[in-house]
């Protein structure tokens, strides 16, 4: 499986951010790492080799980028508001710099968002706020309530990254295009989180798969068995 390693400077947060991808074509699927994990966090725990067969093929091209959770929600040396600021930074990068180059690479007009417990939370937050950029979002274990970073410190930079709250102020509309899985399994310590999402998103009339799986831990073997079954579902 081809790997490429790529560093991209970005004007918006002032520093380099690193990629890995996996590929020479397919549909890109951009892929976060969980909580202050790094670039190639995925790579080392198997999640991209789980989807070797639709790398190889062409199927899928994967995209796995850094996050700054160190330098926003788990910055403990700043702020609330300056963790939340930060956070609006890096979508800002997201929307206006990295996507937009995949669009252009990929020939596509949407892509695909993904990823594992905290890197649930990036990719459904960034797939519900810029849904016009999004076709497929895959959340694996993902967590949706930001609010325990900062206290009771309250702004436009928090609701606006916080889609537990964001949504239920949504037109459900605006997402009838996007294939939507929250995953999720009976031991995971994060179902309840995505039971509640479920169910705000039935409240605006989203369509959506809650794939609760039985008798599996929040961990790497759960997300490795979802990630390939999800992608073979795009109908690609």
């Amino acid at each position: 499986m081809k790997e490429k390693y790529q560093t991209w400077y970005s004007p918006t947060l002032g520093r380099n951010i690193d990629l890995l991808v996996y590929g020479e074509w397919g549909y890109p699927i951009l892929l976060f790492p969980t909580s202050m994990g790094s670039f190639s966090q995925n790579r080392d725990m198997g999640l991209t080799e789980s989807a070797r067969g639709f790398v190889e093929t062409g199927k899928v091209k994967l995209y796995c980028v850094d996050s700054i959770d160190k330098d926003s929600w788990y910055g403990k040396h700043l702020s609330p508001a300056m963790k939340a600021h930060n956070y609006a930074l890096y979508d800002r990068f997201l929307s206006n710099e990295l996507v937009p180059s995949i669009q252009a690479e990929c020939n596509v007009e949407k892509i695909g968002v993904a990823g594992c417990s905290f890197g649930g939370y990036h990719a459904l937050n960034f797939g519900f706020k810029h849904p016009e950029k999004v076709a497929y979002l895959f959340s694996m274990s993902g967590a949706f309530d930001i609010r325990s970073f900062v206290g009771g410190h309250f702004d436009d930079n928090v609701y606006f990254n916080n889609p537990i709250d964001f949504m239920q102020n949504e037109q459900g509309w605006r997402y009838n295009h996007m294939k939507i899985v929250l995953g999720t399994s009976e031991w995971d310590i994060c179902l309840n989180d995505n039971v509640r999402m479920g169910q705000v998103l039935n409240d605006k009339g989203i369509g959506h798969w809650l794939d609760i799986r039985g008798w599996q831990t929040h961990d790497w073997p759960l997300w490795c068995q979802m990630f390939p079954d999800y992608i073979s579902k795009m109908g690609l």
